[in-house]
C-alpha cells in the first residue's frame, strides 16, 4: 500500500555514501557532554534516531582543536579524548544501519562573557574583531597566521572523522559562526586578501574547504551548513539576487562541497521574489550539487514562525515539502526539533502512526530523549 510519505524513504546515493532514505537528523546542539566528552548518554541518543529510520545523521556541532573554538565546556569536542566518545557514537549508529557525520565547528566570534567556555583568556576568533555589524570592536582582527591555523585545524578534525569511521563530514559554515563572519560584510571589513567584495571575502571558506578536501581525499563527502541568517541578525543576507549567490558559492564548491545543507528557519519561504524556491532549491540550481533542506519541518503553531517559544504543535501536512522533493528542489530533508522531542518521528511516519506523534516542548532542550 502507497504512504503519502513514501517520498521520504526513497535511497540516495552521494558518491559513495548510500542512504536508506531522504530523513537527516539536523544538527542540535545539546549541551549534555560535561568537559567536552560525548559519552554513553548522547551515543544512545543518536543511535534512537538511527533505530528509528533517519537515514543519515549530523551530529551536534562539535568543535576543533583551534583553542577558541568552543563556547562552552558542556559542547563536546572533536580532538583529542572526545574522539574514543565519538567512535562509540559511530559504532551504534551504524549498527543501527544507518549513516552519520559530524558536524566541525568553530565559533568564531560568538563565545559570550556568560558562557562557561574553555580558554577565556583568549580573545574571541573574528575577522576584524566585531561580534556584530557597527559594534565595538571586541578584539584584534586575526592575522593571516591565526588564519591558517584554524583552516589546518578543520583539516585535522575532517582526517579524525574519516579515521574514527564517520561517513563524511559537514563543516559548518552558517549562522554568524567562524567561515560565516568572513562572508558577512557586516563582520568582515578586513582591507587585506581576506576581504573586499563578496566574491574576495570567499577566501577564507575556499581555504577551509580545500585543507578539508586535502585531508580526505576525492571519496569522502564534504557536506557544507550555509544560511543567509544570522544569530547577531535574522533579517541579514549575504545575497540579493540569484546571481551574487552563485557568485559567492561557486568558488567555495569548486573548493571541494559535495553537498550544501540550507538552513532556513522555515523550509517553506521562498528565497528571492519571483519564485517560490527555497534556499535549498536555488543553491542546487544554481550549483549543480545536491542540497538539503532545514527549517521548522513537522511543526505547526507559534513555534515553527517565531523564536524557541514555548511549544510546538505537531504537522502531519508534509505535502508540499514532498511535492517539492518530488519535483527536485533538494534532495534530503532535516529535521531537527520534531527529532528532537520524538526520536521515533520518522517511523511513525512510515508506519502511518500520526496520531503518536509527539509535540515540541521547551523540557525536550533539557533531556536526551
Amino acid at each position: 500500500m502507497m504512504n503519502a510519505f513514501d517520498a521520504l524513504f526513497r535511497p540516495f546515493d552521494l558518491g559513495p555514501l548510500h542512504l536508506r532514505g531522504r530523513i537527516v537528523m539536523a544538527p542540535m546542539t545539546r549541551w549534555k557532554s560535561p568537559d567536552q566528552f560525548p559519552g554513553p548518554d548522547v551515543a544512545a541518543y543518536y543511535r534512537r534516531r538511527a533505530e528509528n529510520g533517519v537515514a543519515l545523521i549530523v551530529t551536534e556541532g562539535t568543535t576543533i582543536d583551534h583553542p577558541t573554538s568552543s563556547y562552552s565546556v558542556r559542547v563536546p569536542a572533536f580532538h583529542g579524548a572526545a574522539l574514543d566518545g565519538w567512535r562509540r557514537v559511530v559504532d551504534g549508529v551504524h549498527e543501527a544501519g544507518s549513516r552519520i557525520v559530524p558536524q566541525i565547528w568553530h565559533v568564531g566570534p560568538m563565545r559570550h562573557p556568560s558562557n562557561d567556555y574553555p580558554n577565556r583568556h583568549l580573545p574571541n576568533a573574528s575577522p576584524s574583531g566585531l561580534f556584530r555589524p557597527g559594534g565595538k570592536q571586541a578584539s584584534a582582527p586575526l592575522t593571516r597566521a591565526e588564519i591558517k591555523e584554524i583552516a589546518d585545524s578543520f583539516a585535522r578534525a575532517a582526517a579524525d572523522a574519516r579515521a574514527l569511521g564517520f561517513d563524511g563530514v559537514e563543516i559548518h559554515g552558517a549562522h554568524g559562526y567562524i567561515l560565516d563572519a568572513f562572508l558577512w560584510e557586516g563582520l568582515n571589513i578586513r582591507e587585506d586578501e581576506y576581504g573586499g567584495d563578496a566574491v574576495a571575502r570567499t577566501r577564507f571558506a575556499v581555504e577551509v574547504v580545500s585543507a578539508v578536501r586535502a585531508a580526505v581525499g576525492a571519496d569522502f563527502p564534504v557536506i557544507l551548513r550555509v544560511s543567509q541568517w544570522k544569530q547577531q541578525d535574522y533579517g541579514a543576507r549575504l545575497a540579493e539576487t540569484p546571481e551574487m549567490l552563485k557568485a559567492i558559492f561557486q568558488p567555495i564548491a569548486d573548493a571541494g562541497v559535495d553537498m550544501f545543507h540550507c538552513s532556513q528557519r522555515r523550509y517553506w519561504e521562498p528565497e528571492f521574489p519571483g519564485s517560490d524556491m527555497n534556499l535549498a532549491g536555488w543553491m542546487r540550481r544554481l550549483l549543480g550539487k545536491p542540497t538539503i533542506t532545514v527549517g521548522s519541518v513537522g511543526m505547526a503553531g507559534p513555534m515553527s514562525v517565531t523564536d524557541v517559544g514555548e511549544r510546538a504543535e505537531v504537522s502531519t501536512d508534509l505535502a508540499p515539502l514532498i511535492a517539492r522533493l518530488e519535483a527536485g528542489e533538494f534532495d534530503l530533508v532535516a529535521v531537527g526539533r520534531s527529532l528532537l522531542a520524538d526520536p521515533e518521528w520518522a517511523r511513525k511516519l512510515r508506519e502511518g502512526r500520526l496520531d503518536q506523534l509527539k509535540p515540541f516542548t521547551k523540557e525536550a532542550l533539557d533531556i536526551l530523549y
